[in-house]
């Protein structure tokens, strides 16, 4: 008997799935977030489910953590104080970033403050030629003036991003001995060794979110270890990766910006996952904790992959998920500024305080607080009876906002939560503009803590199909890291002309590539595992600004074939742009390979036919589109496959709670999922 285990820690709450080897079936669990103590939410959740489910910490055979610690710590700017050590007159890289707006339509947008302000990088004397020559190793009497210029300034890591040491990382190296040497106390983190790719900013702020966040997941993982040893796991732990993956937690500490998706690309698997499952052939996961909502992209249950995905404020260039995240969740606090405007986000009350309404010592009004304020939560217990919600003290604390505001509580609730929806719907209308998307077209499926909280207000603004709930969306991210397939990326950078001298080249990179990803698996898993070998190449027209990335067969690569690598290029960017000049001539950028060696999958369980209507728990009052209305209370283990019923509803569940607004009506499908949609859509009720 064995058990596989995927846990999420998000802001809130942490997420618990089990899958039983013996049948198949997963098991659930939620338990509240401890930031105050680090890992004993996992001892928590072993200890209830020992405890519930008779699972013997000793029977787990294999354990997998998806975290949103970097993410929350990059939106929320928390993260720690860096230097960043830069080849001599190059100190601006940051400062310059792409010289672009964030919102071009908007008159008043500002770009961000960086990471690390400009007072705080140091430039090094040496020098890398373009073609990787060392044209002057560091000196090091700049490099020793560096690091006393860094600890004068407080930092506790430094950031070494040199001049194309994509080609050449040699300097980068020999400057992280020199700081070893004399300042063992700073963690460093090599733009090279990080991420080796072309262009300086990409490649620089990429190290950058490595090491602002370093130190946090560091301890963070630490605290993880200590408790699945002390409560008696013995296999060692995987956490799950932007792209999708797994790797080992020494990879996770020393490669933190692989992470930082950590939790989102969980959720983005899980969703996949069910898409593919149920067959629906367009989606857009939405999941909505404490801190962030996170909304990616799904065809034909195929997450959509991506480099330049926004955290926070910052582009982060690693494999990822195409993911938006957007400062806003369940937890975000309500505040007014000094203009008198009420603001919401993107600062969040996390799991500690947490919202007033969850009596843990909160006392500034959150999203979720506004919701309960309106009626719409507080019918049941949440987070498998961790929470009992108190609706009198959630009003209280809107009421703080209201009164300087001149409007009643429910205007001031209503209007919190129309704040979220709408940052929710600049970044999610974004991200639909940049893939070409219909939004009429596509689902949300919503889960996370606060998704099929919100999720229906933020669908019928954006005139979505509908909204997709799954039977578990608490701990659909936790799912996500059960099912995770085992993966990890690898980069050369070539950039090189496509002709017929660089195939030697070609050939020689794709097998080293080949022989470091399966001595990767072997080394992280196991020998013999089967898997399978994705190679892509970052290619462009000459004199185009940026490449795409392009699917390559690997015999093309190992034969040299650079006829059919650039008719490749050429037919995925007609199918992307609409166009292609086969005379132009084509450079390749990069050459990528990603490895991926599946794990088990659970089966999903379906529902038995209705045979009666649908029972209604109860009628209660809520505040919904500026007026109060009666609402339906429903349990949903109470449903079955083919009930359908109209909104305004609520929908109650162990670790959820769903509302639906007026104009929408709610059906039951085989696997438990409900469908919401507008009256329209299925011709009223």
């Amino acid at each position: 008997m064995s058990y596989r285990i995927g846990v999420d820690i998000g802001g809130s709450f942490t997420d618990f799935a089990v899958l039983d080897e013996r049948d198949n079936t997963i098991r659930t669990l939620k338990v509240l977030s401890r930031p105050d103590s680090p890992g004993s939410e996992i001892a928590t959740g072993l200890m209830a489910f020992q405890q519930r489910d008779g699972i013997n910490p000793q029977e787990i055979s294999y354990f997998t953590h998806g975290t949103t610690v970097g993410v929350n710590a990059v939106i929320q700017r928390k993260g720690v104080r860096l230097a960043l050590f830069t080849t001599e007159g190059f100190s601006d890289v940051l400062e310059l970033a792409r010289l672009k707006i964030p919102h071009i339509h908007d008159l008043f947008s500002r770009r961000p403050v960086p990471l690390i302000p400009r007072d705080r990088v140091f430039p090094v004397t040496e020098r890398t030629d373009r073609d990787g020559t060392v044209l002057q190793p560091p000196q090091r009497e700049s490099v020793l003036a560096a690091v006393e210029n860094a600890r004068a300034a407080g930092c506790v890591g430094i950031v070494i991003a040199f001049l194309h040491s994509y080609r050449n990382g040699s300097n980068e190296r020999a400057v992280r001995e020199i700081v070893a040497e004399v300042a063992p106390e700073l963690l460093i983190s090599c733009s090279a060794e990080i991420w080796p790719i072309i262009r300086e900013y990409e490649r620089t702020i990429t190290a950058t979110i490595n090491a602002y966040v370093q130190p946090l997941v560091i301890r963070y993982l630490q605290a993880f270890e200590l408790a699945l040893k002390e409560r008696g796991v013995t296999v060692p732990p995987r956490i799950t990766k932007s792209n999708g993956g797994v790797m080992s937690v020494a990879q996770a500490k020393a490669e933190c910006v692989q992470m930082v998706l950590s939790g989102t690309a969980s959720g983005v698997t899980g969703a996949s996952y069910l898409a593919e499952t149920c067959g629906f052939d367009k989606l857009l996961s939405l999941d909505i904790g404490g801190t962030s909502a996170d909304v990616a992209v799904i065809i034909n249950g195929k997450p959509e992959y991506g480099t330049g995905e926004i955290i926070g404020d910052f582009p982060i260039y690693i494999p990822s998920v195409s993911v938006t995240s957007v400062g806003q969740g369940g937890g975000s606090l309500a505040w007014i500024d000094s203009l008198g405007v009420l603001q919401v986000g993107p600062d969040s009350a996390g799991s500690l305080p947490g919202p007033v309404c969850f009596q843990r010592g909160g006392t500034q009004a959150t999203a979720t607080d506004a919701f309960a304020a309106c009626g719409l939560i507080g019918h049941g217990d949440l987070g498998y009876n961790a929470v009992q919600v108190d609706v009198a003290a959630a009003r209280a604390a809107v009421r703080v906002l209201a009164e300087p505001l001149g409007i009643t509580l429910e205007e001031a609730a209503e209007n919190i939560i129309a704040l979220a929806v709408s940052s929710m719907y600049s970044d999610t209308s974004g991200l639909l503009s940049r893939f070409g998307l219909d939004p009429r077209e596509f689902w949300f499926l919503a889960f996370g803590g606060a998704g099929p909280m919100m999720g229906c207000f933020l669908a019928r603004e954006l005139n979505m199909k509908g909204v997709v709930v799954p039977p578990t969306p608490g701990v659909l991210s936790a799912l996500g890291g059960l099912v995770a397939d085992l993966k990890n990326d690898f980069i050369r950078t070539l950039y090189c002309d496509l002709k017929p001298a660089v195939a030697a080249e070609l050939a020689e990179k794709a097998a080293l590539l080949h022989q470091e990803a399966e001595a990767w698996l072997e080394e992280e898993y196991s020998v013999g595992l089967p898997h399978t070998l994705s190679f892509s190449a970052e290619m462009r027209y000459r004199g185009q600004s940026f490449e795409i990335d392009v699917p390559l067969e690997p015999a093309w690569l190992m034969k040299g074939d650079t006829a059919a690598l650039s008719a490749a290029f050429h037919a995925h960017h007609q199918r992307m742009f609409g166009h292609h000049d086969p005379e132009a001539g084509v450079q390749l950028i990069a050459l990528r390979l990603v490895i991926t060696s599946p794990t088990p999958k659970p089966a999903l369980v379906t529902l038995a036919a209705a045979t009666g209507p649908v029972e209604v728990l109860q009628q209660v009052e809520a505040w919904l589109d500026g007026r109060w209305w009666q609402v339906k209370v429903i349990s949903r283990a109470t449903l079955a496959a083919g009930h359908h019923f109209p909104g305004p509803a609520i929908v109650l569940q162990d670790d959820c709670t769903t509302c639906v607004p007026p104009e929408m009506t709610v059906e039951v499908d085989r696997f438990g999922n409900l469908l919401i949609t507008p009256w329209e859509a299925t011709n009223g009720y």
